[in-house]
């Protein structure tokens, strides 16, 4: 079955990953359940008989690593897929998933396997990415509540494209204060492609001006060529306004680990900007040294906005409203954007 038809067949039948764990981990289809042929150590003493004997020597090595964990692997797939029905893939669509599949079809279960195995869905995907997207870029300074306006833009019925959530990570250097786990660049760009797959790419899909790398993601490159020639939407908000955004979003951090992060950036910020920084921080100002952090960003985002592909900026004027206003008001002015025939 090629990845088109498996991905659309997929629904009520249990994903299953026959590839070793540490291929599971690095990246898999999303929502896909491990069950791997052979463990890590498995795979590679297999891999190196395959190289270095003959292949037939290689198989009944194979054989004899997982025969006596056959039941253990019907028994698994079994609390997987309750209703018995299983979509399957490995590498390359090879003697991993064929082999899983004749087990599991064995014990009385309709699998269905992905021809090509999971390099076949990588391709699939990267020629996804290549459709002619309707984006429309939020952005603005940093502080502007971009995410904010993007949440309540897909609450009013909207489209978008919530590339921080997916990289679990708000994409600046306070970005991920509390060390939450990011998704490698390989299976963030799995998420991505499945959260496109939810969205009807002949309308309109609003997305946040990001640079390519999200923390430790990237977005790939051909999506993310996409993003910077999209027409621009540029929020504007007060200046007390960013600040207040930026204490409330970083308030609840611990003092020392707003005070790596001043160090971190120090050498764009200058020692005097940093030293300040630390004494607001442990007067309780974070307001204060909010304001000094944009300093920092405000360069840098101008920086960016000059090197965009795309010169289609309109400015929106959010100083003095709520996100719940910014967002209608954007909903309302989308046709001035250029392209508009496609966009509304």
């Amino acid at each position: 079955m090629l990845p088109s038809d498996f991905i659309a067949s997929s629904e009520g039948r249990t994903i299953i990953d026959a590839r070793s764990p540490s291929e599971y981990r690095e990246g898999h289809i999303d929502g896909a359940k491990s069950l791997p042929l052979f463990d890590d150590d498995q795979r590679a003493q297999v891999g190196t008989a395959y190289k270095k004997e003959i292949r037939e020597k290689a198989i009944k090595l194979g054989l004899e690593l997982i025969g006596p964990s056959l039941r253990k692997k019907v028994e698994i797939a079994e609390e997987l897929a309750k209703n018995r029905k299983i979509s399957l893939y490995c590498w390359r669509g090879g003697m991993r998933s064929g082999s899983l599949a004749w087990l599991l079809r064995t014990a009385g279960f309709d699998v269905e396997l992905l021809e090509g195995g999971y390099k076949a869905y990588r391709d699939f995907m990267y020629a996804y990415f290549e459709q002619d997207w309707k984006l429309i870029t939020l952005g603005g300074m940093t502080g502007a509540g971009k995410t904010e306006i993007l949440t309540l833009l897909r609450e009013k019925g909207e489209q978008i494209v919530d590339l921080e959530g997916i990289a679990k990570h708000k994409g600046s250097a306070f970005g991920n204060l509390d060390n939450v786990p990011q998704p490698s660049v390989e299976h963030f760009q799995n998420l991505l492609f499945a959260e496109l797959q939810t969205l009807d790419f002949q309308k309109p899909i609003w997305v946040e001006d990001e640079s390519q790398h999200i923390g430790s993601c990237w977005i790939n490159e051909q999506f993310f060529v996409q993003i910077k020639s999209a027409p621009l939407a540029l929020i504007e908000r007060k200046q007390e306004e960013r600040i207040k955004h930026l204490a409330h979003q970083y308030g609840t951090a611990s003092i020392e680990s707003l005070k790596a992060v001043f160090e971190k950036i120090g050498r764009r910020l200058g020692g005097q900007n940093v030293n300040l920084a630390h004494d607001l921080l442990e007067a309780g100002d974070i307001g204060g040294a909010a304001e000094i952090a944009l300093r920092y960003y405000d360069k840098s985002y101008d920086f960016m906005i000059e090197k965009r592909t795309s010169k289609n900026a309109i400015s929106v004027d959010g100083k003095g409203l709520d996100y719940a206003q910014i967002a209608d008001l954007l909903i309302q002015r989308k046709n001035e954007f250029k392209g508009e025939a496609h966009l509304v």
